[in-house]
């Protein structure tokens, strides 16, 4: 069985992020680069399946230009076999990216896609969900449990009521959350060997996908400073605060 993991390079979570002078992005220049860390455990899942004898190939598929070829060598030393580039300069949103996922999954033909339910960077949470109506392929999302047998598999998903498991005939598409699991770190001698296994690169704008963004960031600006907390004397001056300044009630 096949699996393939989309990946995305995102700011490292640990870095406090700058919003450019004029507002239109978020500053990247001499910022630390990383996988996302949902994409993280969901390469760690595929890393699992395959060594539980479930799976027999992980591939591993990034979206970007070629700085993120340094996120698929991480892919490849945590455990995945191979790894896909599709090369492009352009900012894509979730709709181009699940296009472009679609005709990776239509050449590589998986039998399980594992992908992250959100990036950190924008948090849509969408293309797991656009890939799986593109493609007809079944989807549970919010996997905090995955077991995969006799041409299905289960996926315990978070709700709000609780959890909940559905069966999915394969293919399917599954999208990883925190609880799935804990991803490991690659140790030096797998960081050796990710320099050897192959890497393609395929231009993103050669699968007949039209990248032109329908979607205008109008401004990005930080968040308002949190303003220091007062203590109020009674109930009654809590009540009229929430009332008259927060305005909650």
């Amino acid at each position: 069985m096949k699996i393939l993991v989309p990946v995305k390079r995102v700011i490292d979570y640990n870095v406090k992020v700058r919003v450019k002078p004029d507002n239109s992005g978020v500053d990247l220049a001499n910022v630390k680069m990383a996988l996302n860390p949902f994409c993280e455990i969901a390469v760690e899942e595929a890393v699992r399946l395959k060594e539980a004898g479930v799976a027999t190939e992980v591939v591993v598929v990034t979206i970007g230009n070629k700085a993120a070829q340094e996120q698929l060598r991480t892919a490849l030393a945590l455990g995945a076999d191979r790894a896909l580039q599709l090369e492009t300069e352009l900012n894509l949103d979730s709709l181009q990216v699940a296009k472009l996922l679609a005709k990776v999954v239509a050449e590589e033909q998986p039998q399980l896609v594992i992908m992250g339910k959100q990036a950190i960077d924008s948090d849509n949470n969408q293309t797991a969900q656009m890939l799986a109506a593109l493609t007809g392929m079944g989807q549970g999302t919010f996997a905090s449990k995955v077991v995969v047998a006799d041409g299905k598999v289960q996926v315990t998903r978070e709700i709000d009521g609780g959890l909940q498991t559905v069966a999915l005939t394969l293919p399917a598409i599954v999208s990883t959350d925190l609880r799935l699991n804990e991803p490991r770190y690659a140790s030096l001698p797998n960081i050796m060997k990710a320099k050897k296994k192959p890497l393609d690169v395929k231009a993103a704008d050669s699968l007949g996908v039209a990248l032109e963004s329908k979607v205008n960031t109008l401004k990005v600006t930080t968040p308002p400073s949190r303003q220091a907390g007062v203590k109020v004397e009674s109930v009654a001056e809590l009540v009229a605060k929430l009332k008259d300044e927060a305005k909650v009630i």
